[in-house]
């Protein structure tokens, strides 16, 4: 009986310590994974007051239900959605920030560009960090020379004279 026991305890402990811990943190992907930007439900449908006032079909145009992330957004933040501009969706005050913002040009392609950028450079940071005997946190591993210190960088611009209002606090 104590014997069985022991086997037991020793069988769960080892199936325990053969478990994956796949986290936030986990810099490996075991496929392409879904585009959460690519998911947009619809609004929900509503049963008008009066069929007889129900505007005519428009094909190819926009339906009531479809969403319109920008025009949402724009109202969202007190906005009008007859005041956007239709061929960029960008609100008409917001024009000459977005002009000077994109001035030396812009990259349609940023999120692909980023990836590609940031998993080469995880690919060169994090090849010798496989090798562990225990887990390791291997985000704040591979990252740690990108880690800001918010210290350091007041007291840099504190002793160029700038105004600091207050100290960030000491985290060493």
């Amino acid at each position: 009986m104590r014997l069985s026991g022991v086997l037991i305890i020793s069988l769960a402990v080892s199936v325990a310590g053969c478990s994956s811990d796949k986290g936030v943190r986990n810099l490996t992907s075991s496929g392409p994974g879904p585009d959460e930007f690519l998911v947009m439900p619809g609004k929900p449908l509503e049963q008008p007051k009066n069929y007889a006032m129900l505007p005519p079909p428009t094909p190819g145009e926009a339906n009531r239900t479809d969403l319109d992330p920008m025009g949402d957004a724009v109202v969202a933040l007190g906005g009008s959605r007859v005041a956007r501009n239709n061929t960029q969706g960008i609100g008409s005050s917001d024009g000459a920030l977005v002009s000077y913002a994109s001035r030396a040009g812009r990259d349609a392609n940023i999120r692909q560009t980023v990836l590609a950028e940031d998993a080469n450079f995880r690919k060169r940071r994090g090849r010798f960090t496989n090798f562990r005997i225990v887990k390791q946190d291997r985000y704040n591993e591979i990252y740690r020379r990108q880690e800001l210190d918010a210290y350091s960088e007041w007291w840099r611009w504190r002793k160029a004279g700038a105004r600091t209002p207050a100290a960030p606090p000491n985290g060493g």
